[in-house]
């Protein structure tokens, strides 16, 4: 074999390498962060928080009531609320693609999104 021959296979032996290094690296990092990246995030909610604020907005409405009608709507609030909330957290991992965990269960993850205001969103919507 000539030395330029072996030049060219060694060329060769080497470009195929890299191109297979390079290929490989390609390959986890898409796999890593369409496959194992959304499995590692969390979703965490206050819902202790979404319940103090609710209470509260309660309360105001129905101390400002003028009338029965008022109070009603008050109370038809905080029905709707009540029927609401099982909804909106189950809606919750479809929009996040996430673990959703209540964030008192959690001491911290830098993995984690706060959803409680998309809560409070989803509870404002109808």
């Amino acid at each position: 074999m000539s030395p330029h021959t072996r030049r060219r296979a060694l060329l060769f032996t080497l470009l195929s390498c890299t191109l297979s290094v390079a290929l490989g690296a390609v390959g986890l990092t898409l796999y890593h962060r369409q496959v194992i990246a959304p499995q590692q995030r969390l979703g965490l909610v206050d819902l202790a928080e979404v319940y103090r604020l609710k209470e509260a907005e309660f309360t105001q409405r129905l101390t400002q009531a003028r009338g029965e009608e008022d109070r009603q709507a008050a109370l038809l609030g905080a029905q709707r609320f009540a029927s609401r909330l099982p909804q909106a957290l189950n809606e919750l991992p479809q929009h996040c693609s996430c673990l959703v965990l209540l964030r008192q269960g959690v001491v911290g993850s830098p993995h984690s999104l706060d959803l409680t205001p998309l809560l409070q969103q989803l509870l404002e919507s109808p």
